[in-house]
C-alpha cells in the first residue's frame, strides 16, 4: 500500500528580494508593458459602435459644454432631447468630461485610444498595488504568496481577451474608470486603516466618488468593501465600519446627485425588445417571459459569461435578442450554469468564516456580477462582454489562487523563486499567449463600424441589432460607389440582412427605416414607401421614416420624369410630399433642410407642368412658391425663365435671367436665353450683342 501524501501547512517563505518575484518595480513595469502592447493595434483604429452616442454625436462632447455634461443624461447631447436610452436613464458624467477635453484637443480617435490603453495600464497597476496591500506584505516583506497572486491576478487581468470590448471602443472608458476609481478607493481605505492618516480617507472618498460618476456599477463595492476588511484585516467591526465610511458617503452624495438630475427611477420596464429582451410575441402582440422563461435564460446568460472567462474563444459585441434565445430549465447549459453558481456561492459561504480568498474571489464577482445579472434591475439587453470588465477582477484572484497552490503542492519545498514553480509557470505562460493572440488578434475587428460589424455577424448571425447595424453599414457604404451594378449589388445584401432583422423582431421600426432607405436609394420607390409606412406604424411620429417618405414621393415623381414614363402618377407623388413635409414641420418645426425639400417638391411640380403639361402659367403658381422656401435656387429661377418665355411673358423672362447671369456670369447658355427673349420683343441689336457675348463665353453654342 503505497504512502499517503501530506501537505504542509502553507506558511510564509521568504525569497531573494534581487528575484523577480518579488520585484516590485519591475512588477508594474511588466504590467504596463503587457497592456502596451496588448492593445498598441487599437490606436490606428476609428471611432467605432457607441462612440458616435458620446463623442462624435454629442453635442455637449463636441462643444465641451461642461454644464450640460454634468446637468442632463448622458445621452441627452446626442438625442437633443430628454430621453433615456434605456431604462432608469444614465448618469455617467466624467468619461463624457473626459471625452470632451480629448475632442477639443483632436477630433481624431488617436487620443482615445491612446488614452484607453494608459487607463486601462493604471488599472491593471493599482488591482496589483491593492492586492499586495490586501495580503498585507508589511507583515512580511518576502512573502511569496501575496507576491505571486498580486502579480499573476493582475496579469490575467490585463491580457484577458474578453477587455477588448472595453479597451477597444473608446466609449468602454466608462468601465475602465468606475473600477480604476473603486480599486484606487480600495487601496487608500486600507492604507488609511494600516497608517491611520486621515488623508487617505479623503483620497477613499474622492476616488470612489469619481468612480461613479463614470459609471454606477462602482455601488456594488459598498459590499465589496466590508469584504476586504473582513477577508483581509484584523479589523474590529467599529474599525471596518469607520473605514468604509468614505464609500457610503460618495454613493450618498453621488445618488443625490443623480435624483435630482435623473429622478427616483433606477430601472423601469420597457416594451421595446431592443431594450427588454424578456419580450417575446405570441399572436399579434407583445407580451413579458414568464418568470420560468426569464429566469431559465438570465440562468443561460450567466453561464454564458463563465464559458468566455474560462475559454474566450468566440467573441463578440452583440448578445441582442435573439442571438440569446429564450430559454428553459428543460436546457442542459442553463442546469450546468444554475449548478455552478450555487455551487460557487455554497462554497464561497462554507469557507466565509475561515477567510478563504478564493471565497473571497468568488464573491467579488457574484457582488459586481449582480448589477448586470438582470436580476436586481433591468439592463435592457441580455448580456455583454464589457460587463465582465469589474466581475473578472475575482476571476483573476480566484485563478491565480488556484495556481499558487497548484504549485505549493507540486514542490513540497519552501519556494524561493519561480523556478521552484516550474510547472505553474508553464501552465500560466500557455495561458498567458494564448490570451494575449486572442485579444491582439480580437482588437483588428474594432478597426471601424463595417469591420466589427462584418466580423460579428459571423457569430451574432441571430441578433436583430446587428443584422440591422450591417444592413446600414452596408447602405451608407453602397452610396459611395460609383458603380451602379456594384451598388445595387450592395444594397441588394443590405436588404437581405434588414429583411432577417424584421423576422426576427417584427416590430423593429429602425429597421423598416433602413429597408426604406436601401430600396429607395436602388430606385425602388413604392416598395421603399410602404416600408416608411411601417417604420411610422411601429413607432409613432418618426421623424426620419417621415421626412425619408416625403423625399421618396418625390423622388419617385423625379423619376418618372427624367424617363417619362407613369407621368399620370407624378402629381398625386408631388401632393404626397407635400404632405409628408408639412407633417414632419408640424411635429418637428426644426427638422434640417425642410424648407429646401418643400422648394425642390415645388419645384419638380412646376417643372411637371411645364414639360409634360405644356402649361406655363401652372407652372409658375408652383415655381413661385418654390422661391418661398428657396429664394436663391438657381434652378427654380431657369425653369422659371423658361415658363416665362413658353408664355411669352419675355420682359419678366429677362427680369429673371438677369438675376441668374449675376450668380453666374460666365454661363454662355444664359446669355444665349437672353438674346432669345430680346429677339422675341424685336430688339435685334440687342439680340446679337447678347448672342455674341454666349458664343464668346462658349464658343460650343455656335453648334
Amino acid at each position: 500500500m503505497s504512502k499517503r501524501r501530506t501537505i504542509k501547512k502553507e506558511t510564509p517563505t521568504r525569497i531573494s528580494k534581487s528575484g523577480f518575484l518579488s520585484n516590485q518595480k519591475l512588477h508594474i513595469i511588466t504590467i504596463g508593458l503587457l497592456a502596451t502592447v496588448l492593445y498598441a493595434n487599437t490606436i490606428g483604429c476609428d471611432y467605432t459602435w457607441d462612440d458616435a452616442i458620446v463623442i462624435t454625436e454629442n453635442d455637449f462632447t463636441k462643444t465641451a459644454d461642461f454644464r450640460g455634461i454634468f446637468s442632463k443624461d448622458t445621452f441627452h447631447g446626442f438625442f437633443k432631447e430628454k430621453k433615456n436610452l434605456v431604462a432608469g436613464g444614465r448618469y455617467r458624467p466624467l468619461t463624457l468630461a473626459m471625452f470632451a477635453v480629448e475632442y477639443q484637443i483632436s477630433q481624431k480617435p488617436f487620443i482615445g485610444h491612446l488614452l484607453n490603453i494608459i487607463w486601462y495600464a493604471l488599472t491593471g497597476i493599482v488591482l496589483y498595488l491593492l492586492l499586495l496591500k490586501m495580503l498585507n506584505l508589511q507583515k512580511d516583506p518576502d512573502q511569496t504568496k501575496a507576491w505571486f497572486i498580486a502579480l499573476v491576478a493582475s496579469l490575467l487581468f490585463i491580457s484577458h481577451p474578453i477587455h477588448t470590448e472595453v479597451v477597444s471602443n473608446i466609449k468602454g472608458r466608462d468601465e475602465i474608470m468606475t473600477l480604476l476609481g473603486a480599486l484606487t478607493a480600495l487601496y487608500f481605505a486600507l492604507r488609511a486603516y494600516y497608517e491611520k492618516k486621515i488623508g487617505f480617507v479623503i483620497l477613499t472618498f474622492i476616488s470612489f466618488f469619481l468612480g461613479l460618476l463614470a459609471k454606477e456599477n462602482a455601488i456594488t463595492f459598498l459590499a465589496i468593501a466590508p469584504l476586504v476588511f473582513y477577508f483581509f484585516t484584523k479589523a474590529r467591526l467599529n474599525e471596518g465600519i469607520k473605514y468604509t465610511v468614505p464609500f457610503f458617503a460618495a454613493a450618498a452624495a453621488f445618488l443625490i446627485i443623480r435624483t435630482s438630475i435623473l429622478g427616483a427611477d433606477f430601472g423601469s420596464t420597457s416594451t421595446d425588445l431592443m431594450n427588454n429582451p424578456f419580450m417575446k410575441i405570441v399572436g399579434d402582440k407583445w407580451v413579458e417571459f414568464s418568470f420560468a422563461e426569464r429566469m431559465a435564460t438570465i440562468t443561460f446568460t450567466l453561464g454564458k459569461y463563465l464559458q468566455l472567462l474560462i475559454a474566450p474563444v468566440t467573441l463578440t459585441h452583440d448578445y441582442y435578442p435573439r442571438q440569446i434565445d429564450i430559454m428553459t430549465f428543460g436546457n442542459w447549459k442553463v442546469l450546468l450554469s444554475l449548478f455552478a453558481y450555487v455551487g460557487m456561492g455554497v462554497y464561497a459561504l462554507m469557507r466565509l468564516p475561515k477567510r478563504d480568498i478564493i471565497a473571497f474571489g468568488i464573491l467579488f464577482f457574484l457582488l459586481t456580477l449582480s448589477i448586470v445579472s438582470n436580476i436586481i434591475f433591468p439592463i435592457g439587453t441580455n448580456m455583454s462582454e464589457r460587463f465582465m470588465f469589474m466581475p473578472s477582477v475575482g476571476f483573476s484572484i480566484v485563478v491565480a489562487t488556484l495556481l499558487w497552490r497548484l504549485g505549493r503542492f507540486l514542490h513540497e519545498k519552501e519556494i524561493t523563486s519561480f523556478a521552484d514553480l516550474k510547472g505553474v509557470v508553464a501552465i500560466l505562460g500557455i495561458v498567458l499567449l494564448l490570451f494575449s493572440i486572442k485579444t491582439i488578434h480580437r482588437n483588428l475587428a474594432w478597426k471601424d463600424n463595417f469591420t466589427l460589424f462584418s466580423t460579428d455577424i459571423k457569430t451574432s448571425d441571430n441578433s436583430a441589432k446587428l443584422l440591422n447595424a450591417m444592413g446600414g453599414e452596408l447602405t451608407t457604404r453602397a452610396l459611395l460607389l460609383e458603380n451602379k451594378t456594384q451598388k445595387n449589388a450592395m444594397l441588394s445584401e443590405a436588404i437581405i440582412y434588414l429583411k432577417k432583422a424584421i423576422t426576427i423582431h417584427p416590430t423593429y421600426a429602425n429597421a423598416y427605416l433602413l429597408l426604406g432607405n436601401a430600396h429607395n436609394y436602388s430606385g425602388q420607390y413604392d416598395t421603399a414607401i410602404s416600408y416608411y409606412k411601417k417604420s411610422q406604424q411601429y413607432k409613432q411620429g418618426y421623424k426620419e421614416a417621415m421626412n425619408n417618405e416625403a423625399i421618396t414621393y418625390r423622388e419617385a415623381a423625379m423619376n418618372c420624369l427624367e424617363e417619362k414614363k407613369d407621368v399620370e402618377k407624378i402629381p398625386g407623388y408631388l401632393q404626397e410630399a407635400l404632405r409628408g413635409f408639412e407633417e414632419t414641420r408640424r411635429y418637428y418645426p426644426d427638422y434640417p433642410d425642410l424648407d429646401a425639400n418643400v422648394a425642390m417638391t415645388h419645384r419638380t411640380n412646376g417643372r411637371y407642368y411645364g414639360e409634360i403639361r405644356q402649361d406655363p402659367n401652372q407652372a409658375l403658381i408652383h415655381l413661385n412658391q418654390a422661391l418661398k422656401y428657396n429664394p436663391d435656387d438657381t434652378e427654380t429661377l431657369r425653369l422659371m425663365s423658361l415658363c416665362y418665355g413658353l408664355a411669352k411673358q419675355h420682359d419678366k423672362m429677362i427680369e429673371v435671367l438677369e438675376k441668374l447671369i449675376a450668380k453666374q456670369p460666365d454661363s454662355g447658355i444664359l446669355y444665349l436665353n437672353m438674346s432669345s427673349a430680346y429677339y422675341e420683343k424685336g430688339d435685334l441689336q440687342r439680340a446679337e450683342e447678347l448672342r455674341q457675348k454666349a458664343y464668346q463665353l462658349n464658343p460650343g453654342l455656335r453648334q
